[in-house]
């Protein structure tokens, strides 16, 4: 973080509407925070709509959240904020939020994410770090009660599985699916779902990585900052825990990944949680977990790509349809994927890295 502090051109604006709107709130409410509007600056984006834009006040750096509402709606951010915070993870608190205009004032947990700091060329080394990240999804887990977050239902993940044809077959790929190949698509996305949507539900971050996690400043402070989880949901035990050993990003050989998933399962299931007692059932639950979030990533990556124009997502592609094909290429009820990725990505399969590593 630079000492100087940069003028407000330092953000750029498309539209000169919203500038002046966002000058207007910012004046608004910088006097109650002590803010420096001069020192505004960009932090960071996502792959939504949304924007983050940091800058100083009162001794410390604040996080403004720049959603457009017709883009963005930041309600479900507030509530499950609240939820996480209520669970005992170390999130941002909501401090302003102006929500037809779609600005928002957070508090800054920081500029390291855990990605920055893992050391990808030894596993071992890792293992705090990602025990710190199983105790901030067992809070949140633990937390969990029906009726309060939408549900991970059959709908949502049939849309979600739908963008894997959709994306990243028909639109990257220029892949036109025969009857044939479309029916068995169908037949193995029924199949994901039933082995999904039989797991136990708690609360599913939906995210859950190590780019979403963040350092804490504070070195006395033992908890992981936990970001981007406006989109939770109330859905498969076996989900977050899925994202957090098989990355969009981030690859580990299948000993560390088994590693950490039975140390995560053995503290569930120490405090209650629905991991069932017998582990190669549940690790068999989270590789299926896995293969549906893979198949909807690949399709999201494309979409990025070709529709929002970030190119940057899809560089990650042979990462992700390494994962699909060493779940597919592991369980016999699944090799009619296997054989239709063989025929979409070529039919060396990859042998040696079955997550991914690259």
């Amino acid at each position: 973080m630079s000492d100087s502090a940069p003028t407000p051109s330092a953000v750029a604006w498309s539209d000169p509407r919203r500038e002046a709107a966002f000058h207007g709130w910012l004046a608004r409410v910088a006097a109650t925070h002590g803010l420096q509007p001069a020192s505004l600056r960009p932090a960071s984006a996502d792959a939504s709509f949304r924007r983050y834009l940091r800058l100083d006040g009162a001794g410390r750096s604040f996080i403004v959240m720049d959603a457009p509402p017709e883009r963005e709606d930041c309600a479900p951010f507030v509530k499950i904020a609240q939820l996480m915070a209520e669970a005992g993870l170390y999130v941002p608190r909501v401090l302003e939020w102006d929500a037809p205009l779609g600005f928002m004032l957070l508090d800054d947990l920081g500029t390291q994410t855990m990605i920055e700091v893992v050391d990808a060329a030894d596993p071992q080394a890792n293992l705090p770090l990602y025990q710190r990240a199983i105790d901030a999804l067992i809070a949140w887990q633990l937390a969990s009660k029906p009726g309060v977050l939408p549900p991970y239902d059959e709908a949502l993940l049939a849309r979600e599985l739908a963008l894997f044809p959709d994306w990243y077959l028909q639109q990257h790929r220029k892949v036109e699916l025969t009857p044939a190949q479309r029916a068995t698509l169908e037949a193995q996305f029924r199949l994901i779902m039933q082995h999904n949507l039989a797991a136990p539900s708690v609360y599913v971050h939906r995210d859950f990585m190590p780019r979403n996690l963040m350092m804490p400043r504070d070195a006395a402070e033992p908890r992981l900052g936990v970001l981007d989880f406006q989109d939770a949901v109330y859905g498969p035990v076996t989900y977050d825990i899925a994202c957090l050993m098989r990355d969009a990003f981030l690859s580990w050989d299948e000993e560390f990944v088994l590693d950490v998933t039975v140390r995560y399962w053995e503290k569930a299931r120490k405090a209650g949680l629905p991991v069932g007692e017998d582990f190669g059932e549940f690790y068999r639950g989270v590789e299926w977990m896995g293969l549906q979030r893979h198949l909807k990533v690949a399709g999201i990556f494309a979409r990025l790509t070709l529709r929002d124009g970030k190119p940057k997502y899809l560089a990650d592609a042979p990462r992700f349809i390494a994962y699909i094909r060493a779940t597919t290429g592991r369980y016999r009820e699944l090799a009619p994927l296997a054989r239709l990725v063989d025929e979409v990505e070529g039919s060396d399969a990859v042998s040696g890295y079955a997550f991914g590593r690259i």
